[in-house]
């Protein structure tokens, strides 16, 4: 591990300038770039306190031995340089926009003499112009077959093409009317290229201007008596209508838009775009990102613009309006930049209301489930379980893997309502049945709770002193033996008579010393230990001074977080749910012999505690179940709480 004080550079050596700056490992290797408006102030912000950084950046300052750096003119020059950089060096530690998919595309060869429709997918290539990209290929395939009786181009491989020409005789496309059949001589070169251009127009959103154009000539042809051609041409109108049917008009003015939203974790962020052209949806793309350091969503929407939008992807990719949850700091210098990859004004904005703001969130959920399936996918894999459980041994120095998990969580608010949770994962999956919440009285802090939770899940894996006769002298913890697993009387297996191979605490050093104490006091010597603090995502082993650092691409790692996430979740519903018992409770809850029933029947009858109190004993015995000695003592009671109350200053 590099200490970064030993290639920082020398005070007033980094200039106070926009420029693109270099982070590289001890081999010369690129593995950071990035850009700043003022390389002093961004380059000086890596060598402050290592562990002030989020846990990624450490990782980087630490791999890297050295750091160079270019100035330029201005933001716009460092946006470009930065962007050829990354496409240059591909640097480990920079964000990476890769699709959780291939997706298809609609490409037409226009760089050839005869242009073929065509589906494709990966890097684009000059000369092609496409459309989409489409969430699957049959729906390419299917809109194109609807329009290949209006705009009969080619679709055929060069060979196929090749071969007809040489015998004469067009493919069966050529037969039905759907291909042009330029290979043997029908149309011109002209006539081709006036037919794919037709069929771009209408892919572009020129869609209303075709359909009555074809009207037009229908109803010529129809006054001229062609009936044929004018019902040829009626079906002509009615394929491109239903063609306009599978893309959903969203917007009604005819936007060209790109609206991005995004979906994220401490770790990760799910990242969708729909492509709005004409006021349609014509599709839609989605990445799941790692987090290389700790982004902002402004900081997101600064990544994605620089990635996606380069000059192979084709100024047409290049929407009028680019529609965003934030503007990133540079939005400016970012629109000066796409502005010049499409040739005109590109505009970047955060849609405050209407349509637009409605789709916004569209996308924002469409993001979420996206995150949630990317999650989902990596929890369910047999293998990625396997590995992660074998990653956590490996970390914590582990014999076997931890087949069995325990994570403990405290939740409370100023030592008031103090509640703690018990997940339990086994194969690296949840077993909910298993889950344990406990309200937890006399604890002040998260240190003294964590130790009380503990003493009372491992009482039932092994007897204290405390559970020994009276007449006989204490066993010592250490010596004595362990329930049986399955009870003798039922035949069922004894709740928590299996402990874990690993427990895992929510916090840092502090809690797991506290954990481990009361460990050590219990004599369970044969379960591992560590904590999960969420500041930089560090494990911490009770013996260990410092943390164990998991790379952020651990599955381990993602298996530690999601068992203390749900150990999260779980304390802070039961939180939730004793603190709204607490706020409506009243002097009901102490009236002798009330149960839940009646003081429910009460509060019903009366509807609320104050017009309990104000009531008679007669009007309180008409309640069904309340008798009248016990409406006397709840007459009694309310009155002394009242008393009470009104003692208080």
């Amino acid at each position: 591990m590099a200490d970064p004080s030993s290639y920082r550079p020398a005070p007033g050596t980094i200039p106070d300038a926009p420029g693109v700056y270099r982070f590289r490992d001890p081999t010369g290797r690129v593995i950071y770039v990035g850009k700043a408006k003022s390389l002093r102030s961004r380059l000086n912000s890596y060598f402050g306190d290592l562990w002030q950084l989020h846990q990624r950046t450490q990782q980087m300052v630490t791999t890297a031995a050295a750091v160079d750096w270019v100035t330029v003119g201005s933001e716009v020059e460092a946006l470009q340089l930065e962007y050829l950089w990354i496409k240059e060096y591909d640097p480990r530690f920079n964000v990476r926009y890769r699709d959780d998919k291939s997706y298809p595309y609609l490409a037409v060869t226009l760089d050839e003499e005869f242009p073929r429709l065509q589906v494709m997918r990966g890097a684009k290539r000059k000369g092609v112009r496409y459309f989409g990209p489409y969430s699957h290929a049959w729906a390419i395939r299917e809109t194109l077959d609807l329009l290949l009786r209006v705009f009969p181009a080619r679709t055929c491989s060069a060979g196929v093409f090749k071969q007809a020409g040489h015998v004469g005789r067009p493919c069966l496309l050529g037969d039905i009317g759907k291909c042009s059949a330029p290979c043997v001589g029908r149309v011109d070169v002209a006539d081709h290229r006036a037919i794919v251009d037709d069929f771009c127009d209408f892919m572009a959103g020129r869609t209303d201007t075709m359909v009555r154009r074809l009207e037009r000539e229908m109803r010529d042809a129809s006054d001229a008596l062609e009936f044929e051609r004018a019902a040829r041409l009626r079906d002509d109108v009615a394929a491109l209508r239903k063609a306009m049917e599978k893309q959903t008009v969203v917007l009604g003015d005819g936007t060209d838009a790109d609206v991005v939203a995004f979906a994220e974790d401490p770790l990760e962020a799910a990242v969708q775009v729909f492509h709005v052209r004409g006021g349609r949806v014509r599709g839609q793309r989605g990445w799941v990102v790692e987090k290389v350091e700790e982004l902002t969503t402004a900081d997101l929407v600064h990544h994605f613009c620089t990635q996606v939008y380069g000059p192979e992807q084709g100024e047409t990719d290049v929407p009028r309006e680019l529609l965003v949850p934030e503007l990133p700091a540079d939005a400016p210098a970012l629109a000066d930049w796409l502005s010049d990859r499409r040739g005109s004004r590109v505009t970047l904005r955060v849609p405050q209301r209407g349509d637009k703001r409605v789709l916004m969130e569209t996308v924002g959920r469409n993001a979420g489930e996206a995150l949630t399936r990317h999650k989902l996918r990596r929890a369910s894999d047999l293998t990625t379980r396997g590995q992660a459980l074998e990653e956590i041994a490996e970390a914590l120095g582990l014999a076997t893997a931890p087949l069995r998990i325990e994570c403990f969580d405290v939740s409370q608010i100023q030592g008031t309502d103090v509640v703690a949770s018990l997940v339990v994962f086994e194969d690296g999956l949840p077993r909910k049945a298993e889950y344990r919440r406990f309200a937890v009285r006399g604890a002040t802090d998260d240190l003294s709770a964590m130790s009380e939770v503990l003493r009372r899940r491992f009482a039932r894996h092994r007897p204290t002193a405390s559970s020994t006769a009276v007449a006989e002298p204490p066993v010592p913890a250490a010596e004595a033996e362990p329930p049986p697993a399955v009870d003798p009387q039922t035949g069922r297996p004894r709740r928590f008579a299996y402990p874990p191979q690993l427990i895992v605490v929510d916090g840092g050093a502090p809690q797991v010393q506290a954990a481990a104490a009361v460990l050590a006091e219990l004599g369970v010597d044969d379960v591992a230990l560590c904590g999960l603090a969420k500041r930089l995502e560090e494990v911490w082993l009770p013996a260990d001074d410092y943390p164990v650092i998991l790379p952020r691409t651990s599955e381990g790692l993602y298996l530690l977080q999601r068992i203390r996430d749900e150990a999260h979740r779980f304390a802070i519903s039961y939180h939730r749910q004793r603190r709204s018992k607490r706020m409506i409770a009243s002097g009901l809850d102490e009236v002798p012999g009330l149960g839940d029933v009646r003081r429910k029947a009460l509060l019903k009858h009366f509807g609320s505690v104050r017009r309990i109190a104000a009531a008679t004993v007669e009007e309180i015995a008409e309640v069904p179940g309340i008798g009248r000695r016990t409406a006397e003592t709840i007459i009694a009671q309310l009155a002394g709480s009242s008393d009470t109350d009104q003692d208080r200053p």
